[in-house]
């Protein structure tokens, strides 16, 4: 099957996490023997702050780091219905512009052909419920929401004909233990700043902690305020601003312990939801301690595959634990790494989303059916 996938960016992951997955998930369905092709803005918000930040020399990193995927990008006047030619299943983010969505849409409705999602990864369903109304789902065969509670606002809402839970996951051939790299510090927070939605909680769960005992630790990520680097450098975390999602792995093989610390309207109303990170992390077979947030799905195995703490001074306990134990430390990340091999890559997310287009009455046996008989 051809499939098309509209993402806000698949060369750029600066602020921006379904980047990593849908790279893993069009590695996989090139290796199941599917064509997958990413279009993107030319001028989307990630892909511009990635090149103001870094210059051309990170679109040509992508291009070294992921040589097998195929993306594109558009503008207007783009020739949407020409790219569409021949696609089986078109996959649109719900970052993309609302006059293309309107128009691939209208080009669904009319022309058919195709299976046409919308995938949402974002907490905008409940933050900005309007704009998700406005957009018009009715014309898509399905809705792809990355946690059951916001399948659950959809289906409360109306939007969309059917709404599936697709959960992010980690690509696995990138995300694994990099045993040959010394650990050169105590702990590695991965994390964007995110419109104070975790300010506080950056303050309580990592810097008060780390403060504390005194570790050595890094922090990278993005649009950290000034005041923000300042606490983390007093707090004897070094601030390194974006790091290429390729490079994680390393950095996390380099670190001894990391955290989860969830935006607030993840805890708050979309319980359930991890950041991709913790799938990532957790591939890497890195220790990996959470700030309170409710796996209500099961996804994990609670106190097994990672800890929960429910304070700072929690976390610093914990913390202060696992350093000091790390036969301790070892057994939870081989857990941990465990359940994302057996439940939580983006083979088995492939293996989901083909699931879904089999009750969606595709599946690609027609087609194949169909060349063999003019064969």
């Amino acid at each position: 099957m051809r499939f098309v996938f509209y993402t806000h960016s698949l060369v750029s992951d600066w602020n921006h996490g379904n980047a990593h997955f849908l790279r893993g998930v069009m590695r996989v369905l090139r290796e199941f023997g599917h064509e997958a092709l990413a279009l993107e803005p030319e001028d989307g918000w990630s892909r511009r702050n990635l090149l103001a930040d870094q210059g051309e020399a990170a679109l040509r990193r992508f291009a070294r780091d992921f040589p097998d995927l195929s993306t594109a990008t558009y503008a207007h006047g783009f020739d949407h219905e020409a790219a569409l030619d021949g696609a089986d299943v078109v996959i649109v983010h719900e970052w993309t512009d609302p006059g293309v969505i309107a128009r691939l849409a209208s080009l669904r409705r009319r022309a058919g052909g195709f299976i046409l999602l919308f995938h949402d990864t974002h907490h905008r369903g409940i933050s900005a419920e309007a704009e998700i109304a406005r957009l018009g789902l009715d014309d898509f065969d399905g809705i792809l929401a990355f946690g059951a509670s916001l399948r659950e606002r959809y289906v409360r809402a109306g939007w969309g004909r059917q709404v599936f839970v697709w959960h992010e996951a980690a690509d696995d051939s990138l995300f694994k233990p990099s045993l040959a790299v010394p650990a050169k510090r105590d702990v590695i927070w991965i994390g964007n700043w995110g419109d104070n939605e975790r300010s506080r909680e950056i303050g309580e769960y990592l810097v008060g902690p780390v403060r504390e005992l005194g570790l050595r630790g890094d922090v990278r990520g993005v649009r950290y305020p000034p005041e923000a680097i300042d606490a983390l450098s007093r707090a004897g975390l070094r601030y390194g601003g974006w790091i290429a999602n390729a490079d994680v792995p390393a950095a996390f093989a380099q670190s001894r312990v990391t955290l989860h610390i969830p935006r607030r309207p993840y805890v708050e109303a979309l319980p359930g939801i991890p950041t991709i990170r913790v799938f990532e992390a957790l591939a890497c077979g890195i220790p990996l301690v959470s700030a309170p947030w409710q796996d209500s799905e099961g996804l994990f195995r609670p106190e097994v595959d990672f800890l929960s703490v429910a304070s700072g001074e929690a976390m610093a306990q914990t913390l202060r634990h696992l350093l000091a134990e790390p036969d301790c430390a070892a057994e939870m990340a081989a857990a941990g790494r465990a359940t994302v091999l057996a439940r939580h890559t983006c083979r088995h997310r492939v293996q989901e989303l083909l699931a879904i287009l089999r009750t969606l009455g595709r599946d690609g046996s027609a087609e194949r059916q169909a060349a063999e008989a003019v064969a």
